[in-house]
């Protein structure tokens, strides 16, 4: 990996993290939760302040981050805590919807960042709207009468609002009919088309060209960088869901080291397609590509982490969400085990990602 590569990973990484923990940050601040320790990283203390009764940390291993709340333990007692004496700023005293808001917000910030950068992202170059550029001489869509220009905006009931939008249905729907919903000249039309299998590319094909950025009015640019956030979402789910039915394997999955080589490749690719242009272009270049990573990368924590595994936010909201409805929480030692199990299997998880990325990186 290249200076600038290490540099930029080190940045998406400390963006990434640093918005999710700020989230559980801002919101604890908010609902008069004690903040003992943000923290930027694990391990060791590289260097750390203290402000207002709260100690600011960047640590040695750029992976990971806090937001240590007075009176939180995440559901597993330290029995060598000493006991709490303010009371009144501690997190288990405070209202079962104020915690809740807590927990969620590192996710909802990471969705918000992820958001921003679509908007700053789109509005310099544009969305690949889901208009039709070309055919395929003699596939489905040519034999249907879909034409160049067309826009398409719905696949049986799924809307599709970008070109990725279409293409992640295919994906996950491989050779099924679809009735296509399309607008020419501003009227609506449909049509049935059955995909057809093409060997030299290895998937179910339309026969259809698109995937061009078109500029967006600054209205359009908020639409846009809406259904970006919402592909993103969206591609997460269905790729989880396809894990769990077998279409897909564990090791499509990338940790730290998958991430570290895609900003390397993608770093090399920007410096190989503008290494005739100017400093600014190229710069405006590498921006741009890895500000969409960032997009990628921010919309996946943030579903990652509402998924209802112990251990994580997702898991922490379920028992939350529990004690709302059931009026009590559910007693520590129970929760307590759960968590456990859940630490032992993300421990377990992250171990076999870090060996499937390396495995990847030199094979």
């Amino acid at each position: 990996m290249n200076p600038f590569s290490l540099v930029a990973l080190l940045i998406i990484l400390g963006l990434v993290i640093f918005i999710h923990e700020f989230g559980h940050f801002v919101l604890a601040k908010k609902n008069g939760v004690g903040v003992i320790e943000f923290s930027i990283g694990m391990g060791p203390r590289l260097f750390s302040t203290v402000c207002n009764g709260t100690r600011y940390s960047l640590k040695w291993v750029p992976f990971g981050g806090s937001c240590q709340m007075l009176g939180d333990d995440n559901g597993i007692p330290d029995p060598d805590a000493e006991p709490i004496t303010d009371e009144e700023h501690c997190f288990t005293n405070k209202s079962v919807w104020s915690r809740i808001s807590i927990v969620a917000a590192g996710p909802i910030f990471n969705f918000l960042l992820a958001f921003v950068l679509a908007v700053i992202v789109l509005s310099m170059a544009g969305s690949d709207k889901s208009i039709v550029t070309g055919l395929v001489e003699g596939y489905p869509a040519q034999e249907a009468g879909l034409q160049a220009g067309d826009e398409i905006v719905k696949l049986n009931s799924e809307p599709i609002h970008i070109y990725r939008d279409l293409q992640l249905y295919l994906m996950m729907n491989p050779g099924k009919e679809l009735d296509v919903t399309y607008l020419r000249d501003g009227e609506k039309h449909t049509t049935t088309i059955v995909p057809e299998y093409s060997e030299e590319d290895g998937a179910w094909l339309m026969g259809i060209y698109g995937g061009i950025r078109y500029e967006l009015t600054w209205l359009e640019t908020f639409e846009y960088s809406w259904y970006e956030l919402r592909y993103n979402v969206l591609a997460v789910i269905k790729s989880l869901g396809m894990l769990f039915t077998g279409d897909l394997p564990l090791t499509s999955f990338s940790g730290p080291v998958g991430i570290a080589t895609t900003v390397d490749d993608i770093v090399d690719e920007v410096n190989e397609a503008t290494v005739d242009s100017s400093f600014s272009d190229r710069a405006i270049s590498m921006f741009l590509t890895l500000a969409n990573f960032v997009v990628l990368i921010s919309a996946n924590l943030g579903v990652m982490n509402l998924l209802p595994i112990p251990a994580m936010d997702g898991g922490r909201l379920v028992f939350l969400i529990i004690e709302a409805l059931r009026g009590e929480p559910i007693p520590k030692e129970k929760e307590a085990i759960v968590h456990v199990a859940g630490f032992i299997f993300l421990f377990l998880f992250m171990i076999f990602i870090l060996f499937s990325d390396i495995y990847k990186a030199f094979v």
